[in-house]
């Protein structure tokens, strides 16, 4: 099961019953990193009355030997109906929770979110791992905003809920519509929330990037105005961002629409603008060569447009030779 496959309306409503559940929780609040389940008394052969998931929140209100009673919220009995989950009291065994006392808590919740995320990437992975990744991802922030990993962390929570809602956004008809304002917009406010609690990082920068998916129009239409705004934009970002990791990417998607512009520009009757057109998108790879050839593989796909510029190999349209 990939990314894409998990259920949206899952990841829409992992947070929503956070402020209800704190409010109404008694006692030390920890994390699970395993499936536990809850029985009605101190007992595994005792009633069985739910199951918490990991990246779920308990508190704590008391201990008998290996058994710890907690007030949970779990999964809803109707997740298609978009439900946040119930809260429930009972016990379960003391094992997987995870305290902010507990050594090394914020690098084993990002080791068991990282597993949670991998799980979901493959097929036939674990069922709802993608939103297991996203709470305990969050969660590890939230409990350890201090940690080394919290910035990333955070990031990754935003990053998982940003593609799949991208995803979905881009399966609707409006997806087709020329202005980005037409279309169905993705929710920005975990990725705002990762620009404003970890500013000047790496991953304040990713997440400025991310949110550059809501300016992008849909189908250009064969006309110039969608292209030279989205151009501009991504050399905005490489302006301001020079050091993001996403930089060299913002530069090439610049690159691209110039070497677009070329032909739409012919097919407008203005070869001036086609030219310099030309001109502007040699120049923006040859920034990448510059700046960027050792990260990743922007280097070579610079230097791949430049080659198909100096041939006038059309890099947009149906145009053939």
């Amino acid at each position: 099961m990939t990314i894409r496959q998990t259920s949206i309306r899952l990841l829409a409503s992992i947070l929503l019953s956070t402020l209800a559940f704190a409010a109404a929780a008694p006692g030390e609040r920890a994390i699970m990193v395993r499936e536990a389940n809850i029985y009605i008394s101190p007992d595994t052969s005792a009633q069985k009355i739910g199951t918490v998931g990991r990246g779920r929140e308990v508190a704590i209100v008391e201990k008998s030997h290996d058994y710890l009673n907690v007030f949970a919220n779990i999964e809803s009995a109707s997740p298609q109906m978009n439900q946040p989950g119930r809260d429930i009291t009972g016990w379960i065994v003391d094992s997987g929770v995870i305290r902010t006392s507990t050594p090394n808590g914020d690098k084993i919740l990002f080791g068991e979110a990282s597993e949670s995320e991998a799980e979901a990437s493959r097929r036939h992975g674990r069922r709802g791992a993608a939103q297991d990744a996203m709470r305990l991802y969050y969660r590890m922030a939230e409990y350890f905003p201090n940690s080394p990993l919290a910035g990333e962390s955070l990031w990754r929570a935003a990053d998982i809920r940003w593609q799949v809602e991208k995803e979905d956004v881009r399966s609707r008809p409006s997806a087709k519509e020329r202005e980005a304002y037409m279309r169905g917009q993705i929710n920005e406010q975990f990725m705002k929330e990762v620009i404003k609690k970890f500013p000047n990082t790496k991953w304040a920068e990713m997440a400025a990037y991310s949110l550059l998916d809501n300016k992008v129009c849909g189908d250009w239409q064969g006309l110039p105005k969608c292209p030279e705004k989205e151009s501009e934009m991504y050399e905005k970002y490489a302006r301001e961002h020079p050091t993001s990791p996403k930089a060299p990417e913002a530069l090439y998607e610049a690159a691209s629409r110039q070497a677009a512009l070329i032909e739409i520009y012919k097919e407008n009757n203005d070869p001036g603008k086609s030219a310099s057109a030309k001109t502007k998108a040699a120049a923006l790879a040859q920034n990448i060569i510059a700046q960027y050839s050792q990260q990743g593989d922007w280097g070579p796909r610079a230097q791949r447009l430049i080659y198909m510029l100096d041939q006038n190999i059309p890099t947009y349209g149906t145009a053939t030779q």
